[in-house]
């Protein structure tokens, strides 16, 4: 018997939900408010028939429906496609009281956001995120952003929707690999703040890396939960800023300041998660060499992450490619190096400005 859906509730001055569980697609059709008038689904052509169906759907309402196709992948995220959708928009007559649908991966929800948040000063927002980084990472928390040639999602801004269905049904669809990918968002929020989620994917690792398995509903909510209850309590990421006195959204980061480095030097043809998962080892090896963290704690961290089919090493030799990009990184202040360590499970820190001959040490010590 399918389990019911739940609700994951996201706090603040723009309160949504998070709706998880399997065939709920219809909830899509009954989020939309009935002032809304025009609807444009955002969608990457491996979805055009999906995103099809949903226009026809609205249409049956008596809505005007548009469908945007946009790139696979990151090459959606660049400003050239962002203008492309606010000319179709434009020329649909689209208002501030009508909406937009983000309906594929975290890259087309990201680009989703971006437009909505930008057309008009902001028109609402609805995501349908159809990966597992999308479910857990990029379409919940209100982060929408695009890529530049100096880094990725260096232009964006925070603006959350107004109602996030993730239909568990989709994951099927979903190839093995990016499936994996998504895992690394998951294993992160169980090192940052919930520890069963470790532990339900140390029970049976080779479940825990298909759609499928007997965890996924409950891996997914509790990684949900994890992002909700952060970006409630810190939306723009200013309570770790420089008049912040803790880490507050920043923790979402960990894995990401490296992570992100990898993806550059890749030209983004790496998956995200790929990249997140060496990230995470680095701020672990890294921590344990500032004094801060168990080396049991960076052993679990290869465990775990190998254990799904995620890889743990970089290749050699990048590493002055990998610091450079890092400079820019969005938590770097006026030069320094900040980045999101853990001194146990689920015990968050800051290490700011690390040692250059302990940064290298860390490098070294997932080199392959």
């Amino acid at each position: 018997m399918t389990e019911p859906s739940v609700a994951v509730g996201v706090r603040g001055a723009d309160p949504y939900d998070v709706v998880i569980g399997h065939g709920i697609g219809d909830q899509v059709i009954a989020g939309i408010s009935g002032a809304v008038a025009r609807v444009a689904i955002v969608h990457p052509p491996t979805l055009r028939a999906e995103s099809e169906a949903l226009r026809n759907q609205i249409a049956e309402t008596g809505k005007v429906a548009i469908t945007i196709e946009v790139p696979d992948g990151e090459k959606a995220k660049t400003a050239a496609v962002a203008e492309y959708c606010w000319s179709v928009l434009g020329q649909s007559g689209f208002t501030r009281t009508d909406l937009v649908i983000g309906f594929g991966g975290g890259s087309t929800t990201d680009l989703a956001g971006f437009v909505a948040a930008t057309w008009l000063r902001g028109v609402p927002l609805i995501q349908v995120p159809t990966t597992l980084l999308a479910m857990v990472d990029a379409a919940v928390g209100g982060k929408t952003g695009i890529n530049t040639a100096e880094g990725k999602n260096l232009v964006g801004c925070f603006y959350p929707p107004s109602l996030v269905i993730c239909d568990l049904d989709r994951l099927a669809t979903v190839p093995e690999l990016d499936y994996i990918s998504g895992l690394a968002e998951v294993i992160k929020c169980g090192f940052i703040a919930d520890p069963q989620i470790l532990r339900l994917i140390q029970e049976d690792p080779a479940a825990a890396a298909r759609a499928d398995g007997p965890h996924t509903a409950e891996l997914v909510r509790r990684a949900v939960a994890v992002k909700a209850d952060v970006v409630s309590g810190d939306l723009k990421e200013v309570v770790g800023g420089p008049a912040g006195g803790g880490i507050g959204r920043e923790v979402l980061n960990y894995g990401h300041t490296l992570g992100h480095a990898i993806e550059r030097n890749e030209g983004y043809l790496w998956r995200h998660g790929a990249a997140i998962s060496i990230g995470m080892v680095f701020a672990a090896e890294l921590a344990m060499l500032a004094g801060r963290l168990p080396e049991a704690v960076v052993d679990l961290h290869r465990e775990v992450l190998s254990s799904v089919g995620l890889p743990v090493s970089y290749e050699s030799g990048q590493w002055q490619k990998l610091l450079d990009a890092m400079r820019i990184d969005k938590k770097t202040r006026a030069d320094v190096l900040r980045f999101v360590v853990l001194t146990d499970i689920a015990k968050p820190a800051i290490l700011e400005g690390p040692d250059p001959a302990i940064l290298v040490s860390a490098y070294d010590t997932i080199s392959s």
